[in-house]
């Protein structure tokens, strides 16, 4: 009775450590460890199968504590253990390889991988109705094993199978995870560029304003380079000077609205990028006013009819702020358009005598940064 009582709590241990891991590779070499402290495991190995190739593959078999190289077996040779003891789903056991083969096999095949046991264990890897490879011990001794170590042996294939098919489960679950998560950024990326589709026109109506005074500075600056040849020709240095100073002023306002056209550009590929992670510093008031006309603008393009009040009251003090701004112009961009939606329906309801108004605020305050949208 106390025999018994050991060996259900020895089992019981080594049935927590074998389980304990989901790694397919750690719980080869727990089960390997604890195999190897009952019984003369020469050699040892674990074939797992795969369902795709019909193959039983040994990842990591041992002979005298040296790992031997990875082989498979096919399901279908019948002239070799593994492949047996899998599809019968019965253990074989032999003390004497050379007298007992004949109840198994034919003919003696070579081992795949290094030498010829004595000794031999089979054991099916089972979880209720579903097999899951093989468990095999060897020795290089005659009638090596007792039946205290095959009763041992029988339970701690029990519990590496679970173990096993937690590996395999788990393995399953992350590959899910994965393909939800980058279904998930595709989602995402489908949302983005639905909603840059949305801004399309309000985006060119934006660049078209920097666009237009880009176009009449340098239409004047050539006009007034036409003069200043003139008056070069006519020796008029005064008149030179001045106008040198307008062509300066020009470029200076040229670059200030191309500038601002590369900024609305930046902004839009900003937003349709698929991942955005990075927090940097960022002008608030900038980006919601931004969004703000581009919505509207988007809006109109639509529906030319459509006119709206904008009513903006900005926090100046708020500054920048490290944000990811993609993610902030996404949540902007989509209260805006909900707001520009509600007045648009209230106005084809209640007609002329209403004024849609949007209102857009920001605020900072003991630290909080508040942005509001009212329609």
């Amino acid at each position: 009775l106390e025999q018994s009582y050991n060996n259900v709590e020895l089992l019981g241990e080594i049935g927590r450590k074998i389980t304990a891991s989901l790694s397919v590779e750690t719980i080869i070499s727990t089960v390997y460890d604890n195999v190897n402290a009952l019984m003369d495991a020469a050699v040892f190995g674990i074939g797992i199968y795969h369902a795709e190739t019909k193959t039983i593959d040994f990842p990591a078999t041992y002979e005298n504590g040296e790992a031997l190289a990875a082989y498979s077996n096919s399901v279908h040779d019948q002239n070799r253990f593994p492949g047996l003891c899998f599809v019968s789903e019965k253990e074989i056991v032999m003390g004497d390889l050379s007298m007992d083969y004949t109840h198994y096999l034919q003919e003696l095949p070579a081992p795949m991988a290094g030498d010829q046991p004595v000794s031999l264990i089979y054991l099916p890897l089972k979880v209720k109705e579903k097999m899951l490879g093989v468990l095999t011990v060897q020795s290089f001794k005659k009638d090596a094993f007792s039946d205290y170590q095959l009763y041992m042996l029988r339970n701690i294939a029990v519990y590496a199978a679970i173990a096993l098919e937690n590996a395999e489960s788990f393995k399953k679950l992350n590959i899910t995870l994965d393909s939800l998560q980058n279904t998930q950024k595709l989602l995402i990326q489908s949302e983005k560029m639905a909603s840059l589709g949305e801004l399309a026109a309000g985006i060119a109506h934006e660049i078209q304003n920097p666009l237009n005074f880009v176009n009449n500075f340098s239409e004047l600056s050539k006009e007034l380079i036409d003069e200043m040849k003139a008056a070069l020709e006519n020796g008029n240095g005064e008149e030179v000077k001045i106008i040198a100073n307008d062509i300066i002023q020009n470029l200076q306002k040229i670059h200030h609205h191309g500038k601002r056209a590369d900024a609305i550009v930046k902004g839009m590929l900003q937003h349709s990028r698929v991942n955005g992670t990075q927090k940097e510093p960022t002008d608030i008031n900038s980006l919601a006013d931004e969004y703000l006309r581009l919505a509207y603008h988007g809006l109109r393009a639509k529906d030319k009819t459509f006119n709206a009040t904008l009513e903006t009251n900005f926090d100046k003090t708020i500054g920048q702020v490290g944000v990811i701004p993609q993610d902030i112009g996404r949540v902007l961009l989509n209260l805006i358009t909900n707001a520009f939606y509600a007045v648009s329906q209230k106005q084809k309801s209640l007609g002329n005598g209403y004024q849609p108004t949007i209102w857009l605020t920001t605020e900072k305050q003991n630290g909080t940064i508040s942005i509001y949208v009212k329609d």
